[in-house]
């Protein structure tokens, strides 16, 4: 049994323990039932809920929320479009996010994907000392996919 205070009142009956925390106009709360024997506390439990829901709003606000954001191509985007979009992602790898990088086939086109490999393959060279490759180029369906992630900072 603890007391509001913190201090150790030692082993007590359920109905002296229960006498305790009505006298302090507290609650009488079961802290570890499986401990040998159980412990419980004399404290104010909605203090307690509050305090407690009041810590892990706390922790999750300092999680760093990691947004992935996504670049569009074209195997025949030429190479101004591209480099403002690379010039856009090395920004957002900058600050942190995760960039998806996407090839969209249409007609044709997809029956020359190494044309999107080497495209990709440009895109990972200029951007090598901000990114690393997450996610290695992948054709799914008529889209290719790659994933870059910030290099972590020393």
């Amino acid at each position: 049994m603890i007391d509001a205070e913190g201090g150790n009142l030692g082993v007590l009956q359920t109905v002296e323990a229960i006498r305790l925390a009505q006298e302090a106009e507290l609650d009488l709360v079961e802290v570890a039932p499986n401990a040998e024997p159980p412990v419980a506390r004399i404290m104010d439990f909605g203090k307690f809920v509050y305090e407690q829901s009041k810590k892990e709003r706390e922790a999750r606000k300092a999680q760093k929320q990691i947004e992935i954001k996504e670049i569009q191509l074209r195997p025949k985007t030429n190479d101004h479009h591209t480099q403002f979009k690379v010039r856009n992602a090395r920004g957002w790898l900058e600050e942190g996010n995760k960039v998806k990088v996407r090839i969209r086939f249409r007609g044709r086109e997809i029956t020359y994907p190494e044309v999107a490999m080497e495209q990709l393959q440009e895109i990972v060279d200029e951007l090598t000392d901000v990114a690393v490759v997450e996610q290695a180029p992948q054709l799914d369906g008529r889209t290719m996919l790659m994933v870059l992630a910030p290099k972590k900072k020393k």
